[in-house]
């Protein structure tokens, strides 16, 4: 299986603490080994600039996907344990067979899941995209919010003409001018945004609960749980961390993964990210999404959600 545009890189880090931390790894002989996916701007990023991982009890080898569709091929292949995916893309996952379930959730302001267009562009609402080509990745977030901003606005998915291209080709399509739109997702948005190459046509606010996933293969939850609930823990602890030191931590997530300073500023401060239980709105939500994505014929059969959930993963030691 290919992996486009993947970088890996290990992280080897090994603290006293970490015995204390994970007693039943910290005895093992061998250190155990978590294949981590991630996205750009992604949970690599938050971590480390939180350092988050001083201390890990395990070896991290991470893969970088720059959206879900090839990190959820990556997740059903097993090339990877776990990764951050969006809502739908999750959807999508679990309806190709990909065996994962979805062991944290955290909840954001979906304003930079978009459909954007160039500056100059003369559509002005959803209605206008009738009979317009829009770029994004097919069963992405991005697909997702195209899907339901037409079908508020009175259209169908035939109404439009949807081009599946990867988010560098999709920016390079709208700025060249060969398609009309393109929807996309944080911080590919806000890029855009700074850089003056397009603005926001219809935002995800009030069209998306903003949910999305640390999600785990059936493999990895059966023979590294204690490794996933350390690293959802760290996760976790970072992302508090970034909602109280914004500044410092858009800094630092510019130069990880080498984005403007104001774009990084603008993405991450408008998510307003936080972990949440997987409670019964979480499910609910999640149930929402995959009965939409029924409606529209993405995919071909119900699917009940509640059991892509492992509900036994804490957000906070105990």
């Amino acid at each position: 299986m290919s992996h486009p545009s993947r970088r890996q890189f290990v992280v080897h880090t090994l603290g006293a603490g970490a015995a204390l931390a994970l007693p039943a790894i910290g005895r093992a002989q061998a250190r155990p080994v978590l294949k981590a996916g991630d996205q750009k701007g992604g949970l690599r990023a938050l971590l480390e600039a939180a350092g988050a991982l001083d201390g890990v009890g395990y070896d991290i080898q991470w893969s970088e996907f720059p959206a879900a569709a090839p990190l959820a091929e990556a997740l059903n292949a097993g090339a990877v344990d776990s990764g951050p995916i969006g809502d739908a893309p999750l959807i999508f996952a679990l309806a190709a067979g990909t065996r994962v379930k979805a062991i944290g959730a955290n909840r954001s302001d979906a304003y930079g899941t978009a459909v954007l267009v160039r500056p100059d562009s003369a559509l002005k609402t959803a209605a206008d995209l009738k009979g317009k080509s829009i770029a994004t990745n097919r069963g992405s977030i991005g697909h997702y919010v195209t899907l339901k901003a037409i079908t508020r606005a009175g259209l169908k998915p035939e109404d439009v003409n949807l081009r599946f291209l990867a988010p560098a080709d999709a920016k390079l399509a709208l700025t060249q001018g060969s398609v009309d739109a393109w929807a996309t997702w944080e911080p590919y948005t806000a890029l855009a945004e700074v850089s003056g190459h397009a603005r926001v046509l219809v935002s995800g606010r009030e069209l998306l609960p903003g949910l999305s996933y640390l999600a785990a293969t059936d493999a990895a939850i059966a023979s590294k749980r204690p490794v996933l609930q350390d690293f959802l823990q760290r996760v976790v602890r970072a992302q508090d961390w970034s909602n109280r030191n914004v500044d410092t931590y858009s800094a630092a997530l510019a130069r990880i993964i080498g984005i403007p300073a104001e774009a990084a500023k603008l993405q991450f401060a408008r998510r307003q990210q936080k972990w949440v239980p997987i409670d019964a709105q979480v499910v609910a939500d999640q149930q929402g999404t995959a009965d939409f994505y029924r409606q529209v014929g993405l995919i071909k059969q119900p699917l009940d959600v509640k059991g892509t959930f492992d509900t036994g993963f804490a957000l906070t030691a105990g």
